[in-house]
């Protein structure tokens, strides 16, 4: 089985599409080795344009590319950008309807070490409630390198969580991929578990004792309605899973679908209004801040007392 991370299928992907398609920018805000972009940047030097520690400016840059008629995928790390350059993104890229692809690397806890300033835990909240932004979190390798193509091939905003660990993949078939889309990793019967990023490697792991349903939600917005609704009303519990606060993200979001088309009893599994810290390994903080296999399984009795 292939261990890899999504910052790796991004940087693939990306080298693949910049072959073939000459309308295909990368600006970068000096981060080239870490996003996976220092090949691209070799081979294409023309397509590619180095920023600097400059966050606020890419941005401007990417958009002004993108409305020549570019494709412009903006790469830093999630706590830089969308983080700090969230105001640029609201007018030049959403308003603008640029066509640019955000690309944050290294989100949530999984960043270890790098501590509290480093791990981007409200990414997907900000970029939720912009308009015209889709956003896609791959959950392993293989799955990054079909969503950066798909995110090229999208005319229109895009946000691309990305995670800098390296894990398995989470599923042996590949589906075809699409916005609005999601995939059902498991079947099962009693529970509806739902989560996006590289966490649902733990969701899995929980499902087999769970006799549960597993939902990857890759496209965080919008959301596959249809499939989260088909599969509650067959098990009637949810559980959600992000490497995110629970404020804003994706447990927010199937809240929202919930509360007003179908109602059940629900469980936001994610980091609780709080800044991470640094530890010797990624997994140590899931453990801490309830992202692991365990918590999972403890959320699934809890969910299922208020039933009883």
């Amino acid at each position: 089985m292939i261990i890899k991370s999504t910052r790796d299928g991004f940087g693939e992907a990306l080298l693949k599409l910049g072959k073939t398609r000459k309308d295909i920018f990368v600006v970068d805000a000096d981060l080239k080795e870490s996003l996976r972009i220092s090949e691209f940047a070799q081979k294409y030097p023309d397509q590619f344009i180095e920023c600097g520690v400059a966050e606020q400016n890419m941005i401007g840059v990417a958009a002004g590319l993108a409305l020549t008629g570019k494709t412009v995928f903006a790469t830093s790390f999630a706590c830089f950008s969308p983080v700090i350059s969230w105001n640029q993104i609201r007018i030049a890229v959403c308003y603008s309807k640029a066509n640019v692809k955000i690309v944050g690397s290294h989100a949530g806890l999984a960043t270890g070490m790098d501590g509290a300033s480093h791990q981007s835990l409200e990414d997907i909240a900000l970029m939720q409630v912009l308009p015209n932004m889709v956003i896609l979190v791959p959950a392993d390798y293989e799955q990054a390198k079909q969503l950066t193509k798909l995110a090229a091939e999208h005319v229109g905003p895009v946000y691309l969580r990305l995670a800098r660990p390296e894990t398995e993949a989470v599923s042996g078939k590949r589906l075809a991929v699409r916005v609005g889309g999601s995939e059902i990793l498991r079947k099962g019967n009693k529970i509806t578990i739902i989560g996006c990023g590289i966490v649902l490697g733990e969701a899995m792991k929980a499902a087999e004792k769970l006799d549960a349903e597993v939902i990857n939600c890759y496209s965080v917005k919008p959301l596959d309605e249809k499939t989260i609704l088909e599969s509650v009303k067959k098990t009637g519990r949810v559980i959600t899973i992000e490497d995110h606060n629970v404020i804003g993200g994706l447990g927010s979001a199937v809240a929202e679908l919930l509360g007003q088309k179908y109602p059940v009893p629900l469980k936001i599994l994610g980091i609780k209004d709080k800044f991470g810290e640094s530890a010797r390994d990624y997994k140590e903080l899931w453990h801490k801040y309830g992202l692991d296999s365990d918590t999972i399984i403890d959320a699934a009795e809890e969910v299922d007392q208020e039933i009883r």
